[in-house]
């Protein structure tokens, strides 16, 4: 009978907080693309508190940041023992792939939020991306 490896914890916390915070930038470009940017917090020209857009982004960002990191370090521990299908995996990567590339379209256009706004937003979705994906891997390891 085959030994059964494991991925060592801090190599499991590393992915998936790297992949956590990879969906969360890829979610903060798309949704840049439709209107719903982190950028609407530093806007002086509306008139309204905070911007329904801008609160929208923020929760958005910061679930698929946990719950990318959660479901990361869940798939790699039940990855070592064999549990996922052949099929499944291929899903994930194709999925992954496909957000990921939005992303880079969504990206490459031309934004007509000011450059200062863009780089703030880029960088709060980024630590917020970070933080969520952290605390998601943390809790999957936790129970696992």
């Amino acid at each position: 009978m085959a030994e059964t490896t494991f991925f060592p914890r801090r190599l499991i916390l590393g992915a998936a907080v790297i992949s956590g915070v990879l969906l969360a930038l890829a979610v903060h470009m798309l949704g840049a693309r439709y209107g719903l940017d982190l950028g609407g917090l530093w806007r002086s020209d509306t008139h309204e508190f905070m911007p329904a857009g801008a609160a929208i982004a923020w929760w958005l960002i910061a679930t698929v940041g946990f719950s990318g990191g959660y479901f990361t370090a869940s798939l790699m521990q039940s990855a070592v023992d064999g549990q996922i299908p052949q099929r499944m995996r291929q899903f994930l990567i194709a999925v992954g792939v496909l957000l990921l590339a939005g992303a880079g379209q969504a990206a490459s256009a031309p934004s007509p939020i000011p450059t200062v706004s863009v780089v703030l937003a880029g960088l709060a979705a980024l630590c917020l991306g970070a933080v969520m994906a952290f605390c998601g891997a943390h809790f999957a390891l936790r129970r696992g």
